[in-house]
C-alpha cells in the first residue's frame, strides 16, 4: 500500500481489482443511494468514478467546514472536481470461490449519499414530473439556531444507523434472489450478487460521525458481528446506550481529534468488553483516515488541516492492517491478518494503545 506522496487516490492494494457502482433503492426518505465497491475482473481501458460527481457536494462540503459557499465550493470543486477513483467504473463482478463478507460504512458529516441530512443527498424526481423538480437535493444542515446541538445530531444519527440496517436488509433481499430496481439505471446488476455474499459475516464500519453510526448499528441490528471506528465522534450517542453495545468494538483514533470527553465513553465500552481495542496512530490528524489526506497540498491543507505529520501512505497502512486483523477475528475470516494483531494491542510504529493523550482540534 506504500508509494509516492502524489496527489492522487491510492489504489487498492488486495488480492482483487475493485468494482464500483452508484445505487439508489426508492425515492422516499426510507429509500437508500450509497456506493457499492466490490470484487470485479479487471477490464483494460476501465472508465473511473469521478470523486465528487457533482457540484451539490462542494456547497455540502463547504457547510459542513462553516466556510462560505460562495468561494469554497468553487475552490473543492476546481480542487478535486476532475479528480477520480482508482477502480472499475460498473466493472464485471467476480465471483469466489467462496461467498465474500460484507462490510457497511457510513462516512462523516458533511459527505454524500444520506437522507438524514447529515450529509449531502439527492433524489431524481418521478418519471413525468417537470424538468424544473427533476431532482430533489436534501443538504448537509448545520444546526439551527436555538437547538441544542446533542438533540440534533442524536436524531440524525439514528437515522443514519437505521440506514445501515436497512443496507444490511437490503443485501438479504438480494442473496433471497428478490429483483431491486436501481433507480440511477446504472449497467451493474445487483443481481450478480445473489449467492455471493455470506451474510452470517457482516460488520460496519464508520468515520467521524459515522465511527459514532457504527457503534449504534450494532445495538440496532445483531447480526453486524463487529464495529470498526475510525476516529469516532462520540458525542451524538446517549448514555443510555452503553450498556447496550455488546459487540467488539475497534476504536483506530488520531492523534489531533478527540476529547477526555470522546475517550471516556470508549473506555466504558472497552471496560465491559475485553475484545474492544482502542488505538491511536500518532502523527495523524481527523482527515487522515479520509481520502482528502491524500488529495490536498500545502495550499489545501492550510485551509481544512487534512494531513497530520505521518505519511498518509504510512498511515493507510496502519488503518487498513489493524482494521483487517480486527474483522478477522470477529468475523472467523480464511486469511493472514492475524499476522497485524500486535497493531489491536498498540504495538508497532507510530501506534500505541490507548488514548495517553487528547490534543483535540474540536
Amino acid at each position: 500500500m506504500g508509494g509516492a506522496t502524489s496527489l492522487a487516490l491510492p489504489r487498492a492494494g488486495g488480492p482483487h481489482a475493485v468494482g464500483c457502482a452508484d445505487v439508489m433503492v426508492g425515492r422516499t426518505r426510507q429509500g437508500l443511494f450509497f456506493r457499492l465497491f466490490y470484487p470485479c475482473r479487471p477490464r483494460e481501458g476501465a472508465e473511473r468514478p469521478l470523486w465528487i460527481p457533482r457540484y451539490e457536494y462542494c456547497g455540502g462540503l463547504a457547510d459542513f467546514t462553516n466556510r462560505s459557499r460562495r468561494w469554497c465550493a468553487p475552490l473543492l470543486s476546481a480542487a478535486f472536481g476532475t479528480c477520480r477513483v482508482p477502480v472499475s467504473w460498473n466493472g464485471p463482478f467476480k465471483p469466489g470461490s467462496a461467498r465474500y463478507p460484507l462490510i457497511i460504512f457510513s462516512h462523516g458529516l458533511g459527505a454524500f449519499r444520506d437522507h438524514s441530512a447529515s450529509a449531502t443527498y439527492f433524489c431524481p424526481a418521478e418519471a413525468g414530473e417537470a424538468a424544473a423538480t427533476a431532482e430533489e437535493w436534501i443538504p448537509y444542515q448545520r444546526v439551527p439556531p436555538g437547538q441544542k446541538e446533542f438533540h440534533f445530531r442524536n436524531k440524525q444519527v439514528h437515522q443514519r444507523a437505521d440506514e445501515c440496517v436497512r443496507g444490511l436488509q437490503l443485501f438479504e433481499d438480494i442473496s433471497r434472489g428478490k429483483s431491486i430496481p436501481n433507480i440511477l439505471h446504472g449497467d451493474f446488476d445487483l443481481s450478480v450478487l445473489q449467492d455471493s455474499i455470506d451474510l452470517t459475516k457482516v460488520a460496519v464500519m464508520g468515520h467521524s460521525f459515522g465511527g459514532a453510526t457504527a457503534v449504534l448499528a450494532t445495538v440496532k441490528e445483531p447480526r453486524f458481528r463487529c464495529a470498526v471506528a475510525l476516529d469516532a465522534w462520540m458525542f451524538p450517542l446517549e448514555h443510555a446506550l452503553y450498556p447496550e453495545v455488546s459487540k467488539p468494538v475497534l476504536f483506530i483514533n488520531t492523534e489531533k481529534f478527540q476529547t477526555p470527553e470522546s475517550v471516556a465513553r470508549m473506555k466504558r465500552l472497552s471496560s465491559r468488553n475485553s475484545q474492544t481495542k482502542i488505538i491511536t496512530i500518532l502523527g495523524s490528524v481527523h482527515q487522515s483516515p479520509t481520502d482528502f489526506t491524500f488529495l490536498t497540498g500545502k495550499f489545501i491543507n492550510r485551509i481544512f488541516s487534512t494531513r497530520g505529520a505521518l505519511n498518509p501512505y504510512k498511515g493507510l497502512d496502519i488503518t487498513s492492517r489493524a482494521a483487517l486483523a480486527f474483522l478477522q477475528r470477529h468475523l472467523d475470516l480464511n486469511e493472514e491478518f492475524n499476522q497485524w494483531d500486535e497493531l489491536l494491542e498498540g504495538i508497532g510504529d507510530s501506534v500505541v494503545a490507548e488514548a495517553p493523550f487528547c490534543r483535540s482540534s474540536l
